[in-house]
């Protein structure tokens, strides 16, 4: 799903305003089955997301970063440091939908 910089603009204010603490913690074995299970449940239940990544180096927390997003067509909100914010559209939920820019 692609966002307009109004929608990203308006879900990160959404992700600080909410105070959000990550929920899934990526460990030091790297992105695991059970880590993919916990961000897709995650996603699902509530659509905008925190996620910690350990501190890596630039290219591969990026890497790692952008392997997440594929798998599960979510849209990277924010980076900042070790914590990303998430977003993936839940169609019966639709928490944020008057967030999202449709035009």
């Amino acid at each position: 799903m692609s966002l307009s910089k109004s929608s990203i603009k308006n879900l990160r204010a959404q992700g600080h305003r909410l105070k959000l603490k990550p929920v899934v913690i990526v460990g030091q074995h790297g992105l695991s089955e059970n880590i993919h299970h916990e961000i897709d449940t995650a996603l699902s239940h509530h659509e905008l997301l925190k996620i910690r990544i350990p501190g890596q180096e630039k290219q591969h927390k990026q890497a790692m970063i952008n392997t997440i997003c594929n798998h599960h067509q979510a849209t990277l909100i924010q980076s900042i440091g070790n914590v990303i914010v998430l977003y993936r559209l839940n169609r019966k939920n639709n928490r944020f939908a008057k967030f999202i820019d449709h035009s």
